[in-house]
């Protein structure tokens, strides 16, 4: 049902033809099957990062260590975690903006690809094409400097993968097809800064893209110490929100909230 919201463990709608399938592991991680590969996003695999800690744990974590290619959005603390990205095998495919290639490499990261938005690299049955962002993407506290972008992923479906933005103009242009969208509808504290999405304008990003699914990732996930227990509303709320600006902006979007650890599998309409 459009607009309706769903909190799955697994659930499944119409939207791709072989059996495809997200997790949202939290923040800006997921895990997309899809044509035969699994593509994990901003990998964070681990309890904590800086002065952030997941609210629940991450479980079977070795099921998430063996992608077949790797998608780094920008290069903050909680995008690019250098100890998650060590859990990996060297050889996999890793994309990442221009300027993030020393870092990953740091990681033991081998194979690795930097991409400007709109450029597009072929990777055996898909097309991974980095997309324009509105975010600060360097490296704190002292650098490199580099861009932030988001992922087209192009195969039997077209996944957007959004990374940390805010609207931009080139979203109306995206993709003219475009299955899946998983956009970032909060940070990971009781505020957001600038270059982010919140739910209102995450929504108007529907409107913009008007993809056939949107599931809302980048909430849930991380808080600063303490914050969990004295101000837990910023941990749920965001996707509730979400749900209600996107029926008004964008109603004839598929809106599924996938709790952090749950899963999506969907199937392409054959209409």
């Amino acid at each position: 049902m459009t607009g309706q919201l769903t909190i799955p463990g697994d659930t499944r709608v119409a939207v791709s033809t072989d059996s495809s399938r997200i997790t949202y592991l939290g923040h800006a991680t997921t895990m997309i099957e899809m044509d035969g590969n699994r593509i994990l996003t901003d990998p964070l695999l681990r309890q904590r990062t800086v002065h952030l800690r997941r609210a629940m744990r991450l479980e079977s974590r070795r099921r998430y260590q063996t992608p077949d290619i790797v998608l780094i959005s920008h290069m903050h603390l909680d995008h690019l975690d250098l100890p998650s990205l060590r859990q990996l095998p060297p050889a996999v495919r890793v994309f990442g903006p221009t300027g993030s290639g020393q870092v990953l490499r740091r990681a033991g990261l081998m194979n690795v690809v930097e991409l400007q938005a709109g450029q597009a690299h072929s990777v055996g049955n898909l097309v991974i094409e980095a997309t324009p962002a509105n975010h600060d993407g360097g490296r704190p506290p002292f650098g490199p400097t580099g861009e932030a972008i988001g992922f087209l992923v192009h195969g039997s479906s077209s996944i957007y993968f959004a990374g940390d933005t805010d609207l931009f103009d080139e979203m109306s242009s995206l993709a003219p097809e475009l299955d899946v969208a998983l956009l970032p509808v909060w940070g990971w504290g009781p505020s957001l800064g600038e270059g982010h999405l919140d739910p209102d304008r995450a929504a108007t990003a529907l409107s913009r893209m008007n993809p056939k699914l949107a599931v809302p990732i980048h909430w849930g996930t991380l808080c600063p110490i303490g914050l969990k227990w004295t101000r837990p509303e910023f941990l749920t709320r965001p996707p509730l929100e979400f749900v209600r600006a996107a029926n008004l902006e964008a109603p004839d979007v598929e809106v599924r909230v996938v709790k952090p650890g749950g899963a999506l599998e969907f199937e392409r309409s054959t209409i």
